[in-house]
């Protein structure tokens, strides 16, 4: 799970849907799939609400993991999903991937992310911030009732990360 990298709120004049990546969201994008590919993260697919800011963090991702944008997979309700649409787009990934990860918004990426694994509960997810978590299953339809073993959180300004 990704949230966007930070956005910018320099014109209050543009819609929420389409407001832009900020210079530091810029910035902290390519660094953070850095950050995954040095820890040998793969990502099969790469899913992402449409918002502006969700959309260009995925394809920053996708231009370090050398994978084309229009590999992405755009699903219109990550943007203000509930932990139920999570639910039901991750149950809905094909199984020929083995990876995925999905691009989105708070408060439902945060809401998300609680609930998938019982033992870690983290106040907000930072933008740009990445919860990895590996589920033991042959299928993405078995997702809800799967194990779920909790990897690792980071985000651009973790001190774990320096």
């Amino acid at each position: 799970m990704v949230r966007h990298a930070k956005s910018s709120w320099g014109d209050f004049t543009t819609p929420d849907f389409d407001r832009p990546l900020n210079e530091r969201g810029k910035k902290d994008a390519p660094e953070m799939a850095n950050r995954l590919l040095n820890k040998n993260i793969i990502i099969d697919i790469f899913i992402s609400s449409p918002a502006k800011r969700a959309k260009n963090t995925c394809q920053a991702f996708c231009k370090l993991y050398n994978r084309p944008k229009d590999e992405i997979l755009y699903i219109d309700d990550l943007y203000h999903a509930s932990v139920e649409t999570f639910n039901k787009v991750v149950s809905a990934i094909d199984n020929k991937f083995e990876s995925a990860a999905i691009f989105s918004h708070n408060p439902g990426i945060t809401d998300f992310v609680n609930a998938l694994v019982k033992d870690v509960n983290i106040d907000n997810m930072p933008t740009c911030a990445v919860f990895a978590i590996e589920i033991e299953t042959n299928s993405w339809q078995d997702f809800l009732q799967a194990s779920k073993k909790f990897l690792f959180v980071d985000y651009p300004k973790s001190a774990a990360s320096e």
